[in-house]
């Protein structure tokens, strides 16, 4: 079986312009902010970007990489809305496609199984069809005739995940209370980058791991990063919690360029200065 990791400094060569890339996590818990940050120093733009969001989609368009944002939502969960996202949208800088969030675990479950959609009863009487008018309603073939969503699937080119643990073959174990929807994401892209606190042998990450909280399996992953403090500032239970004083730093960089230009080049532009960061957070 081939060990699947890398060093991240190699990841710059794995992201494309024109991308359709999926982030787990969810709000401002267990995003793969490490993973993001190299996708910034990348340089990769006219991206699509599916996700339950949070400062990952902000810091993307902040940067001005993004085209499009699929989402349920973007919230930093202690600030209501990434004001970087809102700036984006506002200015009419990027597109939306705004989802209930069942209509998106939907799409990405579609895309996982190959299918062209999944018939779902989300979205029916709100305004989700009447924004997003490409998705259809379907009426069921048997005899009760309900009309349905068929939800199109959201296939993606690359996903990135940040987990607590994992093995050099892809094994990949959540220890916090919540998954999330990370295990759908690595099954609707054709790769996978999974970024984790710690990289053990596949015996140590198997023993006495309950089955539960082994979310990804090898099939579903491309490469490995190992990355302590990869999700920082956002919260990586039980590793450590949300830093909220750099929250409020990077939401705070919305206000002035200068503020953000400063924040980019601490945090994100220099791979050793944010290993320094996340290692003393």
């Amino acid at each position: 079986m081939a060990c699947k990791l890398m060093d991240a400094a190699d990841l710059g060569g794995l992201f494309e312009d024109g991308m359709t890339i999926g982030i787990g996590g969810w709000g401002s818990r267990r995003k793969p902010m490490s993973l993001v940050a190299a996708l910034v120093r990348s340089g990769a733009r006219d991206l699509r970007i599916v996700s339950f969001g949070g400062p990952d989609v902000g810091t993307l368009c902040a940067t001005g990489q993004v085209r499009e944002v699929v989402h349920g939502f973007v919230t930093l969960d202690s600030i209501a809305v990434d004001p970087h996202f809102a700036a984006a949208r506002q200015a009419g800088s990027i597109t939306t496609t705004e989802l209930d969030e069942s209509m998106l675990l939907s799409g990405l479950r579609a895309a996982g199984r190959r299918l062209p959609f999944e018939v779902t009863r989300s979205g029916l009487g709100s305004d989700v069809l009447t924004v997003n008018p490409q998705i259809r309603t379907i009426t069921s073939p048997y005899e009760d005739g309900q009309t349905l969503v068929a939800m199109p699937a959201v296939p993606l080119d690359l996903a990135l995940i940040h987990l607590n643990r994992a093995d050099a073959l892809g094994n990949g174990q959540c220890l916090g209370p919540d998954p999330y929807v990370d295990d759908l994401f690595a099954r609707a892209a054709k790769r996978t980058i999974l970024s984790a606190e710690t990289v053990l042998s596949t015996r140590e990450l198997a023993a006495g791991a309950h089955p539960s909280t082994l979310l990804l399996n090898r099939t579903m992953v491309d490469h490995v990063i190992e990355a302590p403090g990869g999700a920082h500032f956002t919260a990586c239970l039980p590793d450590y919690p949300r830093n909220e004083e750099l929250q409020r730093e990077y939401a705070a960089a919305a206000t002035d360029p200068a503020l953000w230009e400063r924040y980019r080049a601490t945090y994100l532009d220099d791979e050793r200065i944010w290993r320094k960061v996340a290692a003393n957070a």
